[in-house]
């Protein structure tokens, strides 16, 4: 993982590949400088006013100064857990004209989750630039005695299913987190899915559930207004924005989780152009006004690196996922 500053990103993830044909590669090379010659769609998996959205609002602000002046159109297309826009931009052409803004149903696990998706989305997409890490964090209900992960592990095994947690929605991060947090700790919870971070928050601040795994971003405001206690972060190193709460790693060695959010193209764009959408989006990325803005909104990480990087990333999270989706029997159909 390439984590990026303010310099450009490394040369590797912008300047390696060429095309089939070495005696066209000049001509090749100014027609994919001229990208974009026009307005970019990026489609965006979720509704307007979520994470995902507003991060690609915010690369679209910066879009026109690294493009050639163009703007990036964000057009959200909601449903069925990204997959219905994930299904509409894999059958787009590759010519740079439409993008997505890639998530982990949509673009990595969503055939595992629904084995009657009409499209494998591993193999159906051109991996770009990952742009950011989301932290997520494991959080309690006040009433909740627990006050770390040591503490939660020991009172589940003492009441198996004496405990609810509440989720974003079968198959989403948040019902994976906990799913992997409670394989590798061996204990059991019910699990309660709501629609949204938002509503899973807040049920767990009524009390309706006692624990939930959140993005950082979406349960900072109720942590800390004393509505809800931050027991450990789902990355190693915890997170600036909650100092002094630890890493889950900490106790459960290999713990690692966090919502990602990249740029995929549609299959087959040739090799040349993806350097050259590498290059604009890491550019932006690398701004440091761009990731104080993320991180202040999200506490999003930059990642950046090459298109192969993101495509090893996507297998990883591919390989990490199926068997812990498989355990729990989750499906979202």
């Amino acid at each position: 993982m390439h984590r990026i500053g303010s310099a450009l990103l490394p040369r590797r993830g912008f300047l390696a590949g060429a095309l089939a044909v070495p005696a066209l590669w000049p001509a090749a090379t100014r027609a994919q400088a001229a990208w974009p010659d026009r307005p970019v769609r990026l489609v965006v998996p979720f509704g307007a006013g979520g994470a995902i959205d507003t991060l690609s609002r915010t690369f679209a602000q910066r879009f026109p100064e690294v493009a050639n002046g163009q703007t990036l159109v964000v057009e959200n297309r909601a449903g069925a857990g990204g997959t219905i826009a994930g299904q509409s931009v894999a059958r787009e052409r590759p010519d740079g004209s439409v993008l997505m803004m890639a998530d982990i149903g949509a673009n990595a696990i969503g055939k595992e989750l629904n084995p009657n998706l009409s499209y494998d989305p591993p193999t159906s997409f051109t991996p770009v630039i990952h742009l950011v890490n989301l932290p997520a964090v494991l959080m309690a209900h006040p009433s909740v005695t627990a006050n770390s992960v040591e503490e939660v592990i020991a009172q589940a095994k003492a009441r198996p299913d004496g405990f609810t947690y509440s989720s974003a929605g079968n198959g989403n991060g948040s019902h994976l987190f906990m799913a992997l947090f409670l394989s590798m700790a061996g204990i059991r919870m019910v699990h309660v899915p709501y629609r949204s971070g938002a509503e899973m928050v807040t049920a767990l601040v009524r009390g309706d559930a006692q624990f939930g795994f959140p993005t950082v971003s979406s349960g900072i405001g109720q942590i800390r207004a004393g509505n809800a206690k931050a027991l450990a972060i789902g990355t190693t190193g915890g997170t600036p924005a909650l100092p002094g709460v630890p890493a889950v790693s900490s106790v459960l060695p290999g713990f690692e989780c966090a919502v990602w959010h990249g740029v995929v193209a549609p299959p087959g764009m040739d090799p040349a152009l993806v350097r050259r959408v590498n290059e604009v989006f890491g550019k932006i990325a690398a701004m440091p006004e761009v990731q104080q803005a993320v991180f202040n909104t999200q506490a999003g990480v930059m990642v950046g690196g090459s298109p192969e990087d993101f495509a090893s990333h996507i297998r990883r999270e591919v390989a990490r996922w199926t068997p812990i989706i498989r355990e729990g029997g989750i499906r979202v159909e």
